[in-house]
């Protein structure tokens, strides 16, 4: 979430997008610790499943975000 509002304030949407990029790379980052979590014990199946679930959606919609940025074709700022 901070990754989003920092490159929202950069204010144009190149940087925007760039942001959303690191912001994507962290949900995988969390898919990851949620294997780890797993794997010793300190979550269940039906967390992992659940709490997976929540992060490949979030990743779905920041990728239709940048998708529908990249096709606006706007360049200048984001307000």
């Amino acid at each position: 979430m901070s990754d989003i509002a920092e490159g929202f304030e950069r204010r144009t949407n190149k940087e925007f997008i760039h942001f959303l990029f690191i912001s994507k790379a962290y949900a995988g980052e969390t898919r990851s610790q949620l294997y780890v979590a797993l794997d010793q014990g300190y979550i269940t199946n039906e967390q992992f499943d659940e709490l997976k679930s929540l992060v490949l959606e979030v990743s779905r919609i920041t990728s239709k975000l940048v998708s529908c940025l990249a096709k606006s074709g706007m360049k200048g700022t984001n307000r």
